[in-house]
């Protein structure tokens, strides 16, 4: 046991033990390094500190402003502002399909994709885009404030399950 700490054995380590303690504190920088350039601490730690103080799913505070304002749109109770919603709701659902990794070319190919994880019908998502359909493609198109309410309903049901699954 002497001779492993004698004083001559560890100078000649000496340089062995230098290697050794550069070589852990490149590792350990390397480390540190990539760990705040990675998500990984965003996905594990942050993600559950906003949850917490925000009271909702990560994620669902951006989904929640942008809804906020297609429905802003729709304070006027104006036909053309619902229109304007409704159009805006489609993009969006098709943006959040895109996103999710869905595949399709057309939005009834991505709805159809992800038609297992929509809570709502998904022949409420297909009539909804329908309702778009008409509302762009037909200038003379009479949209009731009933049926508008509806279909955004539905788009934000859709948007928001899609979104957190």
């Amino acid at each position: 046991m002497y001779f492993i700490s004698s004083p001559a054995l560890q100078q000649e380590l000496l340089p062995i033990k230098l290697v050794f303690y550069a070589f852990t504190l490149f590792f350990l920088g390397a480390t540190i390094y990539l760990y705040i350039n990675s998500s990984y601490i965003q996905y594990q730690f942050l993600q559950d500190v906003t949850e917490f103080f925000s009271w909702q799913p990560y994620g669902l505070r951006s989904i929640n402003k942008r809804w906020a304002k297609i429905m802003k749109k729709t304070e006027s109770g104006a036909e053309s502002d619902y229109k304007f919603a409704i159009v805006e709701a489609d993009d969006f659902l098709y943006q959040v399909l895109e996103e999710g990794g869905y595949e399709g070319e057309t939005f009834e190919e991505l709805a159809n994709s992800a038609g297992r994880k929509m809570p709502t019908n998904f022949k409420d998502i297909l009539e909804a885009h329908d309702t778009r359909n008409l509302v762009v493609y037909d200038l003379d198109y009479r949209l009731d404030v009933e049926l508008a309410k509806r279909v955004l309903s539905s788009y934000e049901t859709a948007i928001k399950n899609i979104s957190m699954s």
